[in-house]
């Protein structure tokens, strides 16, 4: 759909877009990848997209247990040597993990990894990392799924109703917060800022994580003409300190998800994990 689109401001001597694309090799392949099955998935990108370059691919890799991530991600770069690309970036990559890849050479500009005032995993020791080698945080989760919305204050507790696969996931990350109740209280600190500046919760949300350091963009849903919206809203509205002290204890008080970026989901079995699609280019 993307590459058609490009393809009519092309013909029209329009600008084209800028797109960002992902490198994920399937769960049940990784034993098998090399250069030969990452320069596919971005060649197949390519066709797709309709361009000559991409312009930032981020790789993952679903399971450390086996080799080979650093290779693929050197793969990466030798095809952005050869100008397919344009910048390299990594997804859901803990600290340790991306310090080993920046080691070896991979020039990563970015990492994309879930951070909102729920899950705020990245300051446990990313952001530092990515002070010290000029790697910058692209943010996805931060309106939680949609459950930053005042659709959601003061409503009951969703239990196995929920089918929507997204607030499945972070329902468990509220879970993890303090629960229910630790989230509507997050929701009321949050609905009375909005008021005060004539926005809305997930406007206030998204600019809490854009003034965090090592941020550089936030991934949010525009689905609807209303959420477009409160997304513009947040290029204007600016967090004050009686906003932050209005968060700050209780952020204090519950710190979220615990440990390193990621390291939750990636445990198959776990309750993070159980929900994952893992194979994705098969599908």
């Amino acid at each position: 759909i993307y590459g058609e689109f490009n393809a009519r401001r092309r013909a029209s001597r329009q600008s084209l877009l800028q797109v960002h694309t992902k490198c994920v090799p399937d769960f049940d392949d990784l034993a098998r990848v090399n250069a030969a099955y990452v320069r596919a998935i971005v060649e197949r990108s390519l066709q797709r997209l309709q361009v000559e370059r991409l312009d930032l691919v981020q790789f993952h890799w679903w399971d450390y247990a086996v080799p080979g991530y650093a290779d693929a991600a050197l793969a990466l770069a030798e095809l952005q040597r050869e100008g397919l690309i344009a910048h390299l970036g990594g997804t859901n990559f803990d600290t340790p993990h991306t310090a080993q890849m920046l080691d070896a050479g991979v020039p990563l500009v970015s990492m994309q990894v879930q951070y909102s005032l729920l899950d705020r995993r990245p300051e446990n020791a990313l952001i530092a990392l990515g002070a010290q080698r000029g790697v910058q945080l692209l943010c996805y989760g931060t309106l939680g799924g949609g459950f930053f919305a005042k659709a959601w204050l003061g409503a009951p507790e969703p239990g196995p109703e929920l089918t929507n696969r997204s607030l499945i996931k972070y329902k468990l990350v509220i879970d993890d917060f303090g629960g229910w109740s630790a989230f509507q209280e997050l929701l009321r600190a949050l609905e009375t800022i909005a008021q005060r500046h004539g926005v809305s919760i997930a406007t206030v949300a998204t600019r809490w994580v854009l003034d965090r350091p090592g941020v550089a963009a936030a991934t949010v849903g525009s689905r609807y003409a209303d959420h477009l919206r409160d997304a513009l809203a947040v290029c204007k509205l600016r967090l004050l300190a009686t906003d932050h002290a209005l968060l700050a204890p209780i952020l204090a008080a519950h710190p979220g998800p615990l440990g390193d970026t990621y390291a939750l989901e990636r445990d198959k079995l776990g309750r993070h994990g159980r929900i994952m699609k893992y194979n994705l280019n098969k599908t």
